[in-house]
């Protein structure tokens, strides 16, 4: 597949491809139904488990695809490896995290404090040879989405260390770890999309597994329907389908660039769980979305 020459600087939206402009819409579209996902699937399946299902059917069903496309995954343990590093980064450490979070956050707040990994980006890439030079405004943006993330959390800390403060801090780490994976993508350029996405998920799986095993027993579950149904749009929708389109764009847009959709599925996401959970933020989580939003205009 060719990777077009796509500016990753502040403006890059102005000079996107029709494509490219489509699928980054879809991916911000699918992750920000996730977290509704998510908080009606972990109403009646434990964070560990229904991670794990997300990850293990995601994955199978994308080997199958692959076996259909008659697409070989590598065999050599160097590949593994980065699969399964990639996979702490980008399913198993922040799926757990949020879905820890939203048995005590709602889907909307989730959505926020864990969509500000273009922050994070931005101040990792700072360490890097060759990162990408920015203006002093995009500096400022990040100044103000780290401005929303205190305004935030701190509304929490103010009224004691209780879950709920907790779990926004889980939901920050998970963003961390986003902006880690995103960077760490750019390893896989030259491989088909679905090849570290398909490699990444069974790696994934095969970490949650035996920890759902161990502490969940999931064989004495009783999960609603309502779970189920949860678990197979999240691995289907918003995780076979959503890595695909992931890796792709992190080769033809860069780690920065692509994870600036985390700034449109905030509003969509917002949307979603207020229409189907009913949801309605704080006065200061809606302050503490204008940051972010802000940020995405640097």
């Amino acid at each position: 597949m060719p990777t077009p020459k796509l500016e990753t600087a502040p403006g890059a939206f102005q000079t996107l491809p029709v494509t490219e402009w489509a699928l980054l819409a879809l991916l911000a579209t699918l992750w920000g139904a996730s977290y509704t996902f998510i908080r009606v699937g972990v109403t009646t399946i434990p964070p560990l488990t229904l991670m794990a299902a997300r990850t293990l059917v995601a994955g199978l069903l994308l080997l199958a695809v692959l076996r259909l496309r008659r697409v070989r995954l590598p065999r050599d343990p160097a590949n593994w490896r980065s699969f399964a590093l990639q996979a702490c980064f980008n399913s198993v450490l922040p799926f757990t995290l949020i879905a820890w979070a939203e048995r005590s956050v709602e889907a909307g707040l989730a959505i926020i404090l864990s969509s500000t990994s273009p922050i994070f980006i931005y101040l990792l890439s700072r360490g890097l040879r060759g990162a990408e030079m920015f203006s002093p405004l995009r500096l400022a943006g990040v100044g103000a989405g780290l401005a929303g993330i205190c305004l935030i959390v701190g509304a929490e800390a103010l009224r004691g260390l209780g879950d709920s403060l907790v779990a926004q801090l889980a939901l920050v780490a998970a963003a961390v770890c986003y902006g880690c994976a995103a960077m760490y993508g750019r390893v896989f350029k030259g491989l088909d999309p679905m090849v570290p996405a398909a490699g990444s998920l069974l790696s994934g799986a095969a970490l949650l597994l035996p920890a759902s095993l161990a502490m969940d027993r999931p064989w004495t579950l009783v999960p609603a329907a309502d779970s189920v149904m949860a678990v197979l749009a999240l691995a289907v929708l918003s995780t076979a389908l959503a890595f695909t389109i992931y890796f792709r764009l992190i080769h033809t847009l860069g780690p920065l660039t692509t994870a600036t959709q985390a700034y449109l599925r905030i509003p969509i996401g917002v949307a979603i769980g207020a229409v189907f959970l009913g949801e309605r933020l704080s006065a200061t989580a809606w302050l503490g979305l204008g940051f972010p939003l802000l940020a995405s205009r640097r």
